[in-house]
């Protein structure tokens, strides 16, 4: 691995991932691969420093398929499980590293995470579980892993604060549809944007196709990819032939370099 930025998109999909189990739709049925998406995660990469955003339900095949060999941390967005129902799989990690792994969580992460995996912080541990060390974040102060910054950005997931990350010149920001001026401001200037767009109907937590494109259009990076998407946005291919030139929809495995 190079000194340069590598981002991967290890998922690209909403909570149900895409096909939708028992969904007849010609997007869930769609033999194009880029049709499938897994739940939504990326993996950064600088050096020898490999940091995943989010470990959902599809953590541990992720990880397979994009044959990341040790893990430097894991940051959370939110407490949601299509967020981190597969934390217990940097069990693989412990044992490879033969230590914890530090993992980086605002408090009511953290207390989602205590009530999920409760076994992985009891006094007495069963031998196995996962071995995590937590790392507290919040909107307002910028941390750093391995050499990389990364400075929280704050929007809401309806009425639950959701944490975007700012790495250099790459922004990433999934589960929104309300972000305050104060935190576009700390966009604005970015290369690369990762925004979710989840479908074409307005959505209570969401942004929209049409409101991704315009808070794009407002902060003007010069490449923008949309993530978190539902199978009610339609087929890749369609939706890429609407797009602007510097608007991209992700796929899984997609890696862009900075």
């Amino acid at each position: 691995m190079s000194d340069r930025l590598r981002i991967t998109f290890l998922g690209t999909g909403t909570s149900m991932g895409v096909p939708v189990i028992g969904c007849p739709c010609e997007v869930c049925q769609s033999k194009d691969p880029k049709d499938n998406r897994l739940r939504s995660s990326v993996l950064i990469q600088k050096g020898d420093t490999n940091i995943i955003i989010d470990s959902g339900p599809d953590f541990r095949y992720q990880t397979l398929r994009a044959g990341v060999k040790s893990l430097s941390a894991l940051v959370f967005t939110h407490e949601h499980k299509d967020h981190t129902a597969g934390m217990d799989d940097v069990r693989a990690f412990n044992f490879i590293q033969r230590k914890p792994v530090e993992v980086y969580a605002s408090t009511s992460v953290e207390k989602a995470l205590r009530n999920e995996f409760h076994y992985a912080f009891s006094d007495v541990k069963y031998p196995g579980v996962p071995e995590i060390r937590i790392n507290n974040i919040s909107s307002n102060a910028n941390f750093e892993i391995e050499g990389l910054l990364f400075e929280p950005i704050q929007v809401y997931h309806h009425k639950l604060p959701v944490l975007g990350f700012r790495i250099g010149d790459f922004t990433y920001i999934t589960d929104a549809n309300s972000i305050a001026e104060e935190e576009i401001e700390k966009v604005r200037g970015t290369k690369v944007l990762v925004l979710n767009a989840l479908r074409r109907q307005t959505h209570i937590s969401h942004f929209t196709l049409d409101e991704a494109l315009r808070l794009i259009d407002e902060i003007k990076p010069d490449k923008a990819y949309l993530t978190h998407i539902s199978h009610q946005m339609g087929k890749h291919e369609d939706v890429s032939k609407e797009l602007p030139a510097h608007v991209s929809i992700a796929h899984d495995q997609l890696e862009i370099d900075l």
